[in-house]
Formats: structure tokens, C-alpha cells, sequence
């Protein structure tokens, strides 16, 4: 035990000396490995958690919710139950996420080793970052340290790192629900009475007066084509990002995904991690915006695979 702790140590030191964009290799325990086997699945195994930002897809019927879904725990089986059915799961406004894992672990190889399944359409993207993270501890949690997949947009000047957004409950049934970021503004997630009915788009199993969620916010690429606010372009992003018609990464093939490389990710300094292979992964709606009478722009997605195991 004494050797693993001076071992660990050295590790610390040498991660202190190393310059912006140099590779940083992290040597994990390897006894916490779970190597896939011929009965692994190549979808993820389980939601660990479901957290959407307010958006006109929460809480509406058309997009299964039943109504009954007043805790954590109910909103984690409505997400399981989306995505076994191969049905999107709406992430709301910026910030939303989910949180998935395997039954065994996804190596780091030469290529994609990823893909997440989305509902992107030419003229229509609403990307998600996507983090990883590798079981540190062992203890089957997302508990440990996650690591953004760097994307086209990660050295941009108009990504935010650390970008936050508060979102207040609303005071009466159909009213929009109020906002303000990390940055000073404010704004609102509207409500479309003429499409989602709902009574409110704040997750009911919420019960906070208001809750932030944070992440990496990607500038805004959509406009209004037609000048008069009848049609909304949602263009696409480079690579790198969910829920997003890419010319590079995204593919019909086996269905609308988007495929993603473990040798992308960094860490919070932006420094590339050598991870041999990661547990968990979670999405996050990318973007603050609204397109008219579309709404918010909503990460959605349909499902996680080991890509691996999914072209098998």
C-alpha cells in the first residue's frame, strides 16, 4: 500500500509540470476493468440520473411522461423506459443531462468507440456535449472525475466553460419559465401553449424554488430563414457533439447517431487524458437559445452504445 501511495504521488507531480495541450496519462487501478464479454450489451445497462432543464417536451404526454413521475428515481425509470423503447429523451434548455452506464467497460481504441443516438436532421441540430468518466473507486457510482470529448467548438472564443444557468419555477400553471446565467442575462423558456399543453415545463419531481445546471455552452448558430419568423435553421457543428447532422461524425448507419472518440477527452484545464477506457457517460444540452415558435433547443436522444459491440 505504502509503494501505490508513492506511486500516486509521483503521478500528482508530474500532472503539476505539464503545459497546456500536453498529454497527461493517468495509470487507474486496473482490478476496476470490466472487460466485455460475449453476453455484453452494446447499449448502455442503466440511467443513473435524468436531469432536464425546463423545456416544452418535459412533463408532456406526447413524449410519455404519465404524470407520476414525483421523484428522482421516477424520472430515471421514464428515462430508461425512452430509450429501451428507442424513443428520444428530451434534455430541455441548456444544461440538461443524463447520466448512463455500461455493463462493462468501453475501451479507448483506434477510431469511435461511442455512439449516441439523437433525432438530428439536416437544418436541424441541437447539440450535446458529451462527458466521460472512468470508475475510479469501483464502486459502480458516477462519482469520480468527468472528462469533456473535446469537440470542433472546444478552443472557440464564443464557448463558455463553465457556463450556468438558474432556472425559477413558475408562480401559475402555462407560464414560461424564467432563466438567468452565469453571465449576467436573463431570459425565458417559452411556453407554446399551441403545441405542449402541459401544465408546467419545470420537472415536477423538482421541488426546489428554482436549480442550476452547468456545463459547456456552445454559441448560438441558429436564424430565422424567412425573415418573418416562420422558419427557423438549426445548423450543424463541426464534430464532437450529440444530437448533431454532422458532415464528419454523424451516420444513418444503424440508425440516427452521432460517433465519438474516448482519445478526445480533456480535462477541465482543457489538457488531453489518456483514458484506456470509461464506465459512465453523460450528455448535456449545449446551447441558450430559442427558435421562434420551435422553442428552446433541446439536446434529444435516443439511446448510448458501445460502438464496438454495436457493429459487431
Amino acid at each position: 500500500m505504502r509503494g501505490f501511495g508513492f506511486i500516486c504521488m509521483l503521478m500528482v507531480v508530474f500532472a503539476s509540470s505539464c503545459n497546456e495541450g500536453d498529454v497527461i496519462t493517468i495509470t487507474f487501478d486496473d482490478e476496476y476493468y470490466r472487460a466485455a464479454t460475449d453476453k455484453s450489451l452494446a447499449e448502455c445497462s442503466k440511467v443513473f440520473e435524468y436531469t432536464p432543464a425546463p423545456g416544452q417536451f418535459i412533463g408532456d404526454g406526447k413524449a410519455g411522461f404519465s404524470g407520476e413521475e414525483l421523484t428522482a428515481a421516477d424520472a430515471v425509470s421514464y428515462a430508461e423506459k425512452r430509450m429501451a423503447e428507442g424513443k428520444f429523451l428530451s434534455l430541455g434548455g441548456f444544461g440538461g443531462y443524463v447520466v448512463v452506464g455500461f455493463d462493462h467497460s468501453i475501451d479507448n481504441r483506434v477510431g469511435y468507440d461511442i455512439a449516441i443516438g439523437g433525432n438530428a436532421f439536416k437544418g436541424s441540430s441541437e447539440p450535446g456535449v458529451v462527458w466521460v468518466m472512468q470508475d475510479e473507486n469501483g464502486d459502480g457510482e458516477p462519482n469520480d472525475t468527468w472528462y469533456e470529448l473535446q469537440g470542433s467548438e472546444s478552443n472557440a472564443e464564443t464557448t463558455i466553460n463553465d457556463y450556468s444557468v438558474t432556472y425559477y419555477l413558475p408562480t401559475a400553471a402555462g407560464q414560461s419559465v424564467r432563466w438567468s446565467d452565469s453571465e449576467g442575462k436573463e431570459g425565458e423558456i417559452d411556453y407554446l401553449a399551441a403545441y405542449h399543453k402541459q401544465e408546467s415545463y419545470y420537472p415536477q419531481w423538482i421541488k426546489e424554488d428554482c436549480y442550476t445546471l452547468s456545463g459547456t455552452r456552445l454559441a448560438a448558430r441558429n436564424y430565422d430563414s424567412s425573415g418573418n419568423g416562420t422558419m427557423w435553421v438549426q445548423p450543424a457543428y463541426g464534430w464532437g457533439y450529440a444530437d448533431n447532422f454532422s458532415d464528419e461524425d454523424h451516420t444513418l448507419e444503424g440508425g440516427n447517431i452521432n460517433l465519438l472518440d474516448i482519445a478526445n477527452a480533456i480535462d477541465s484545464e482543457g489538457r488531453a487524458k489518456d483514458l484506456k477506457y470509461i464506465d459512465f457517460v453523460k450528455v448535456q444540452t449545449a446551447v441558450n437559445a430559442k427558435s421562434g415558435w420551435l422553442g428552446e433547443i433541446s439536446t434529444e436522444i435516443t439511446g448510448f452504445y458501445d460502438y464496438r459491440l454495436m457493429i459487431k
